[in-house]
């Protein structure tokens, strides 16, 4: 243990991180931010409406769609799910070019990361959806409501908590992958802690940018859970 620290925590190296903890971990942290955000965003506006066609339109559904067209949906969604973010990142990139101009850098790393979170958050909506009570949705069709009419003004609102819930786990999520930007030369902590951390052989900061990304994680999911439970009718009731 001795060595250990002799070697990977000594006044060089300690000296050395607080140089980049001092100069870099501020600008990085908002790159981490930026992009996990901006991707989040975009895997909702992606993700949610494509949930409510999954239950909407499953076979027992309030407006059932053509069975390939539903086979093609969650055969196209499993894909992505199953596919490991690293290898994603390598297989867009002609697709992140297309889109951006370029293969590497900030903005190219939000491509693969929206592609890779929508079919995640597409999956969580789901299961919020399924959760709504079927009596409702059925009360709600027996009145004269259209289908549509039934997802906006009772299905989404019966399931905003658990909808927030789902969001702050998409969005803890896609934190986590932001941590393999560098390998389309995007920032962010995980890149930091990768070329001035690992590739150094500097512990310390490996162990700042760790202690960084999970103080953004308890933030982000203290904020959400505070907010579905906000929006908790049921507890508001008890």
């Amino acid at each position: 243990m001795g060595d250990y620290l002799a070697t990977y925590y000594n006044a060089e190296k300690l000296e050395k991180a607080w140089t980049v903890i001092r100069t870099q971990f501020l600008h990085e942290t908002g790159v981490t931010l930026y992009i996990t955000l901006v991707s989040t965003l975009f895997a909702i506006l992606i993700g949610l409406p494509l949930g409510v066609i999954l239950v909407t339109g499953d076979s027992k559904g309030i407006r059932p769609l053509p069975k390939p067209l539903m086979a093609f949906l969650n055969g196209l969604i499993n894909l992505l799910r199953s596919a490991p973010f690293i290898i994603l990142i390598v297989v867009l990139m002609p697709v992140t070019r297309a889109i951006v101009g370029k293969a590497v850098g900030n903005a190219a790393v939000i491509v693969p990361l929206i592609i890779a979170a929508f079919p995640f958050v597409a999956r969580l909506v789901e299961g919020s959806l399924r959760e709504v009570n079927p009596n409702i949705i059925e009360m709600s069709l027996s009145m004269g409501a259209s289908a549509w009419e039934t997802v906006i003004h009772v299905m989404l609102p019966e399931s905003v908590p658990s909808l927030i819930t789902s969001f702050t786990t998409a969005i803890t999520t896609i934190l986590g992958y932001t941590a393999m930007s560098g390998a389309v030369g995007g920032g962010g902590l995980g890149n930091l802690a990768i070329t001035q951390g690992q590739q150094r052989y500097n512990q310390a900061v490996l162990l700042a940018a760790l202690i960084v990304l999970v103080i953004l994680v308890q933030i982000l999911q203290s904020v959400g859970t505070r907010l579905a439970r906000k929006c908790d009718r049921r507890l508001k009731e008890k």
